[in-house]
């Protein structure tokens, strides 16, 4: 046989992200975890799910945590340990993943959209301001991409006002805001542990934090049937429980989850580098009293689509979070929204790019990352 003599113009992929190489790096860990619950042979509410409790409370610096089955489940049960019902007014940001309103819907309350700062990509406190009323009955606000949204002007509003401020910290886990981790600066915050997070599980996962002791247990009532006691419910509730197999994984990862911040940092700083002076594409802007942990290393370019293209031709992976902003969506068509009531959130669907960003990315895929687009740029 013959080698083929076009095997080494063939580029290696770069995927935009690597689950595989998470694994391979901690594999032995995890099996050894999971070994330890399956020989314990309990599964729901034990010792892991109540360890793991205290160990992401501390490392978002608050007093409690409670685990739950997903990122979404979170979002519902602090609206409704919140005092969020039907009829309800909820303040968000329509530039999100659409679990942030369907979590407001599923309540029967309403999301009213407030639209983001176009250099974060995050909720804009004057925005909110003008969008309370006498029905608005809390705030959702969302740390989108791993930066910190600018939780003072928005907690000040809501204090005014008596509402209370949930965070979605389902892409910031880790990050910080003047010094304070996010999911510590509102009343309560919502932590997503779907497999592709900075600290993912092998399934859906997710945990409530807050410095409140009563929000802390109306959280772990309404997560297991509204129970205050065995077989006794005092109100409706869930099943929405953080199983023992994912909490034996996520603390294992999250033994890791500092060095591997450091790496998604590193990679962002030199991807920074690439594009700082490049006419045409706009890298991350992170304000100086943020920590920006890069879930995603997002870029901004007109014309977009043509750019992702040119990266798929190139084997090199990328994605866009969102391409349609919440308003604009088919399940919030009776909300009466249309194109140019929220410019910020349409423009930055039309023009944003996530690229590659893992811990295990290397230097050398980063740089041919960059360079790929930095050709793009000065060819159109």
């Amino acid at each position: 046989m013959t080698a083929n003599p076009h095997a080494a113009s063939v580029p290696e992929p770069i995927p935009q992200l690597d689950l595989a190489a998470h694994y391979a790096s901690i594999g032995a860990e995890i099996r050894n975890a999971l070994d330890r619950v399956l020989s314990s042979q309990q599964f729901v509410l034990g010792q892991e799910g109540a360890a793991l409790e205290e160990e992401i409370a501390r490392l978002c610096q608050t007093e409690h945590g409670v685990g739950v089955a997903s990122g979404t489940d979170a979002l519902i049960l602090a609206l409704r340990a919140c005092g969020v019902e039907a009829g309800d007014e909820v303040i968000l940001p329509p530039f999100t993943f659409v679990a942030t309103g369907s979590a407001v819907s599923a309540l029967g309350a309403k999301p009213v959209f407030a639209d983001i700062h176009p250099s974060t990509y995050n909720i804009d406190s004057s925005e909110v301001q003008r969008r309370i009323t006498l029905r608005t009955r809390a705030i959702v606000i969302v740390h989108l991409y791993g930066l910190p949204a600018d939780m003072d002007p928005i907690v000040a509003i809501a204090r005014k006002r008596g509402l209370p401020v949930i965070e979605d910290n389902a892409q910031a886990i880790g990050a910080a805001y003047k010094g304070r981790r996010t999911g510590s600066l509102g009343d309560i915050a919502c932590l997503s542990f779907y497999p592709t997070k900075n600290l993912g599980a092998y399934g859906d996962a997710g945990m409530l934090v807050t410095n409140s002791a009563d929000l802390a247990a109306r959280a772990r009532t309404l997560r297991n049937h509204g129970q205050t006691s065995k077989y006794v419910s005092s109100e409706p509730g869930w099943n929405s429980r953080l199983d023992e197999l994912q909490a034996a994984i996520l603390r294992v990862k999250l033994r890791h989850l500092p060095d591997w911040q450091r790496a998604r940092q590193a990679h962002a700083a030199a991807y920074t580098r690439n594009f700082s002076q490049l006419p045409g594409v706009m890298p991350p802007l992170v304000p100086d009293a943020c920590e920006h942990v890069y879930h995603q290393y997002t870029i901004r370019v007109e014309n977009r689509d043509a750019l992702q293209k040119m990266l798929a031709e190139q084997k090199i992976g990328s994605a866009i979070y969102y391409p349609v902003p919440l308003h604009l969506q088919p399940l919030y068509a009776s909300l009466g929204h249309k194109r140019g009531d929220f410019p910020h959130a349409e423009h930055a669907a039309e023009e944003v790019l996530s690229l590659p960003m893992y811990p295990e990315l290397r230097s050398d895929q980063v740089a041919r990352v960059a360079e790929a687009i930095t050709q793009f740029v000065k060819s159109h």
